[in-house]
């Protein structure tokens, strides 16, 4: 079976005082992840955002390609762990 690859954007907002993630966005290509997560930080105002790509289904390995402004400690601890959810 092929293997299932899916470029994400997401952005983060604070909300009583806590990082919440928002709508995320499937982009065309890893580089495209990192514009749009660059875009939601910078233009939309958002807290933060993170790129990712997610493999696998129904087991994921999800890559954090780039975080901007604040996202939760674990993605930026997570950066190439094939572990995260």
């Amino acid at each position: 079976m092929e293997k299932i690859t899916h470029f994400i954007a997401l952005p983060y907002d604070r909300t009583d005082g806590e990082l919440v993630p928002g709508q995320l966005a499937k982009c065309a290509s890893p580089a495209a992840a990192i514009e749009h997560a660059k875009h939601l930080w910078k233009t939309f105002g958002h807290a933060g955002a993170v790129a990712v790509v997610r493999t696998g289904h129904p087991e994921a390995q999800i890559t954090v390609l780039r975080t901007y402004g604040t996202v939760p400690n674990d993605l930026q601890q997570k950066r190439s762990s094939p572990d995260f959810e």
